[in-house]
């Protein structure tokens, strides 16, 4: 599987192994010659970083890397990369890795010439109307996991370093104008982050098909998503070379953002709290609050729930996730991350704040999310 296939939606994707070398084409092809390139602290220290500069070099393209990113990015975090582009006179950013990357490169291409703080254009303020795409610099997003399909957003989620909470900054904008998605980069992931990710994959799709509203393009999109999930992720896990079970996963996550233009749930909005609480991997929290989301929603998601086992061949919807998470390799129980009884009521409290719930399909109470984690435990 080496030739590299073209989608337009809802941007450029160029998808296919060794999609990376474009690179520089599409630099070159909007007058770009000196690239921030955004990552993680881990990522930064892999050879295909060095790859990735070796290409750009070759052809006259300079690059700085920044990768001065917290698990969950800051605004802090978006104050220093944004400060690093001012300071290199870059031109251009490529976002490399997974949503830590995606978002802290998103958030970085509005600060660099917009004015005001970060959290101004929060999600709901409307002063995403504000953001004008001449002022966004030329943004290329490359994948390197398979889970949050980061790379198709339009929106960054960043931390806010008082509250804890997470804030969504959306504006059209921040879209990427190409998407280089090389399933060959999630070759060497570890087995841990392979699973983690992909478990995230699985939750944006089953939430954005939940969500009770009527959208049948992206429903469509996230039975697919939730298909090739099931086709190929122990696969990915087990057999970390399958490099068709690795197109088909990030095929999905790159699926399942698409579809959750529709909303998210539950889910989200815990494991939002979670990973703000105590830094928690976004994927391993999702996987964690997964199972007892899906029993809370349950009685007013039988007709979905009844599909999925149509589609998929189980008897219990709930019952094949959760023993998905447990073949996964992922250890579930709250208390084996350090989070404890006392702490349950903070957690709830910052997912109460948190907007992706609004969407999900049964209402949710304070007292709901108190349940839901204490049942994860």
């Amino acid at each position: 599987m080496s030739n590299i296939m073209q989608f337009n939606f809802p941007t450029t994707i160029r998808f296919g192994s060794e999609a990376l070398k474009e690179a520089p084409l599409y630099l070159q092809h909007n007058n770009c010659k000196n690239v921030l390139i955004v990552t993680d602290p881990a990522l930064a220290q892999l050879p295909m970083i060095a790859t990735l500069q070796a290409l750009l070099k070759a052809q006259q393209i300079d690059s700085i890397i920044f990768s001065e990113l917290a698990k969950n990015p800051t605004e802090k975090d978006v104050e220093n990369g944004a400060e690093c582009f001012r300071k290199h006179h870059c031109d251009s950013v490529i976002g490399i890795g997974g949503g830590v990357s995606m978002d802290a490169a998103r958030a970085i291409i509005l600060m660099v010439n917009h004015s005001g703080h970060l959290f101004d254009y929060e999600d709901g303020t409307g002063n995403d109307a504000q953001v004008k795409a001449d002022n966004i610099p030329y943004f290329i997003a490359i994948p390197t996991t398979s889970g949050t399909g980061s790379e198709v957003g339009r929106s960054a989620i960043i931390s806010d370093s008082t509250t804890h909470q997470k804030k969504v900054i959306f504006a059209p904008p921040l879209l990427a104008k190409v998407i280089l998605a090389d399933p060959s980069l999630t070759l060497s992931l570890p087995k841990s982050i392979t699973a983690a990710t992909g478990i995230d994959a699985l939750v944006h799709n089953v939430e954005a098909y939940l969500v009770d509203s009527f959208h049948p393009m992206c429903d469509g999109i996230a039975l697919e998503g939730i298909r090739l999930i099931d086709q190929s992720l122990l696969k990915a896990i087990n057999t970390p070379d399958d490099i068709k079970a690795r197109y088909n996963m990030m095929a999905a996550s790159t699926m399942g953002a698409v579809a959750f233009q529709k909303g998210l749930g539950v889910v989200h909005s815990l494991a939002h709290a979670l990973s703000a609480f105590n830094n928690m991997h976004h994927g391993l929290a999702n996987a964690l609050m997964f199972t007892e989301s899906l029993r809370f929603n349950q009685a007013v998601c039988e007709e979905k729930y009844q599909h999925l086992e149509h589609m998929l061949k189980v008897e219990d919807f709930v019952t094949y996730c959760d023993t998905l998470i447990t073949k996964a390799g992922i250890q579930t129980g709250l208390n084996h991350y350090g989070i404890h009884e006392s702490d349950l009521d903070t957690i709830a409290e910052i997912a109460l704040q948190d907007t992706c719930h609004l969407s999900n399909p049964r209402k949710v109470s304070y007292l709901d999310f108190v349940a839901i984690l204490k049942a994860s435990l």
